[in-house]
C-alpha cells in the first residue's frame, strides 16, 4: 500500500514515505500547539478554543475510565498519542496515499505501530516505578507462582497493541485500494466514510488500553 523504496538518505539512513508523513504530522501538531498557546486568553477563541475542546473531551473520556487525577497525570502522553494516531490513520484517506512519493499512512506500517506500542510498554513501567519505587516489582509476584505468566503478559501487550492497529489500518487501505481499482467512483465513498469512523475507533482503542496499563501500574498494591 505504501512506497517501500527510500526517498533519500540522511547520514546513511534511508527515509521512506512513511517517515516523511510522520514528520509532516509531527510538524502540524507542533505548529498547532504553538499557535494555540502563544497568546492564551481567559476566553478562548480560534485555535485555542478548538484545542481546549479536544483536551477537555479527552480528559473527560479518560476520567471516566481511570479517574480524574490519573487522567490529568497521563493526559499529555495519552492526548499526544491519540492525536498522532488519529491523524496518521486519516492520512491514509488522502488521495494518492501509498502511491505518491512522500505520502503514506504511518499506522499502516508495522514498524511504526510497534514503535508506538514499545513506547507505551516502557512508559507503563516508568510510571509504575515512579509511583511505587522498587516496590513496583512486587506486582509481578502476586502470587509468586504467577511470575512467569505475569512477565509474559507484559511482553505480549506491545505485540497485541501494534498488530491490532497495524492490521486494521493496513486492511482498510487494501479494501479502499481494491474498490478504487474496480469501481473508481461511487462504491468506495461509503467505505471511505466508514474508514473515518474506524480510524477514530482505532485511535481510541489504542489509547484506552494504554490508559488502563498506566492505571494498573500506578494503582496501590494490596
Amino acid at each position: 500500500m505504501h512506497e517501500t523504496h527510500y526517498l533519500f538518505h540522511i547520514f546513511g539512513l534511508g527515509v521512506t514515505s512513511t517517515v516523511t508523513t510522520m514528520w509532516a504530522i509531527m510538524l502540524v501538531l507542533t505548529i498547532l500547539s504553538i499557535l494555540a498557546t502563544r497568546n492564551m486568553e481567559k476566553i478562548p477563541k480560534g485555535i485555542q478554543n478548538a484545542l481546549e475542546m479536544v483536551v477537555e473531551m479527552l480528559l473527560n473520556f479518560f476520567s471516566g475510565i481511570i479517574g480524574y487525577e490519573k487522567a490529568r497525570m497521563f493526559l499529555p502522553f495519552l492526548g499526544t498519542m491519540f492525536l498522532f494516531i488519529l491523524i496518521s490513520n486519516y492520512s491514509g484517506l488522502i488521495p494518492g496515499a501509498g502511491h505518491v512519493p512522500g505520502l503514506a499512512a504511518p499506522t499502516s506500517t508495522w514498524s511504526v505501530t510497534a514503535g508506538l506500542a514499545i513506547t507505551v510498554f516502557f512508559a507503563t513501567h516508568i510510571f509504575g516505578v515512579k509511583a511505587h519505587g522498587i516496590g513496583y516489582l512486587k506486582k509481578f509476584l502476586q502470587p509468586v507462582f504467577m511470575l512467569p505468566l505475569n512477565i509474559i503478559e507484559h511482553f505480549v501487550r506491545p505485540l497485541s497493541l501494534s498488530l491490532r492497529l497495524y492490521g486494521n489500518i493496513f486492511g482498510e487501505e487494501m479494501v479502499i485500494a481494491t474498490l478504487l481499482g474496480l469501481i473508481p467512483y461511487f462504491v468506495p465513498l461509503p467505505v471511505m466514510l466508514l474508514s473515518v469512523l474506524f480510524g477514530l475507533i482505532q485511535a481510541i482503542v489504542f489509547t484506552l488500553l494504554s490508559s488502563i496499563y498506566f492505571y494498573e501500574a500506578t494503582e496501590e498494591h494490596h
